[in-house]
């Protein structure tokens, strides 16, 4: 039976600030990106999350982003490969340790926002956070976005590389995602985005805004934990893939 990952990021409020249904998130997704500490989230949420994600059976991974609270790691910063690599690192083991308080265990990373667009389309970016990932620990997976230079740049760093989709998030013919912003950028209806997720899993292609099909492996698929209709997306997404006959299970279990 084919098989596929479904994640959220997860752990993005701050203080007395919070961010999205997280315990609803929970009860649907497969792997859950919690964040570091960073662009959201702080000790107390860190340990609450993969607590609850333990106690669910959810999968965990560091989800390090840009120093950035204000603009919640959507905004590029001016920092150097290296210095992006130092912060890897430092958000990866705090992500370790907070987990390993809560009785869990991070078994990958994925990069949050402009940190993750910057990556996806600068190679010196992106192998700074694969450096930074097998410094930290070898052993930990790469959750990297489909068709970008996340992906090879984890390969040469021995790590393994598996691809995700974006649920609610549109594509341009060369398989990026549109900018925030711009007509097309978010899918905003949970039905719109299920019958797609679906149709790009069965074709093993990233649908792109025109229609045009690029083909990818596709080993999980994300839902915006911080988007208005998250859950109504991640429930559509999960019961139209299984009423497909393709189950839902983590890839770093």
């Amino acid at each position: 039976m084919l098989s596929v990952d479904l994640n959220a990021d997860l752990g993005e409020g701050f203080g007395t600030y919070r961010c999205g249904d997280d315990a609803a998130m929970l009860d649907v997704v497969t792997s859950a990106n919690v964040a570091c500490g960073l662009h959201a989230g702080d000790p107390e949420i860190m340990a609450a999350t993969f607590a609850l994600a333990r106690a669910r059976s959810v999968a965990v991974g560091a989800h390090p982003g840009f120093p950035d609270l204000w603009g919640f790691g959507r905004r590029r910063m001016p920092f150097s490969a290296p210095e992006i690599e130092r912060l890897v690192a430092y958000q990866v083991g705090a992500a370790q340790a907070l987990a390993a308080y809560a009785g869990h265990r991070i078994t990958y990373v994925k990069a949050h926002g402009a940190l993750a667009n910057l990556a996806a389309a600068e190679r010196p970016v992106a192998d700074a956070i694969a450096r930074a990932v097998r410094a930290v620990d070898p052993g930990l997976a790469l959750l990297a976005i489909a068709l970008t230079a996340q992906v090879p740049a984890g390969e040469a760093a021995g790590l393994a590389v598996h691809q995700e989709i974006f649920a609610d998030r549109g594509y341009t013919e060369d398989g990026q995602l549109i900018t925030r912003g711009l007509p097309g950028a978010l899918i905003d209806t949970a039905d719109a985005a299920a019958e797609r997720v679906l149709a790009m899993v069965r074709e093993g292609a990233i649908i792109t805004a025109a229609g045009a099909r690029l083909p990818t492996p596709i080993r999980s698929i994300c839902v915006h934990g911080d988007s208005e209709h998250a859950v109504a997306t991640a429930r559509a997404v999960r019961q139209r893939l299984e009423g497909a006959d393709i189950a839902l299970a983590s890839f770093a279990a």
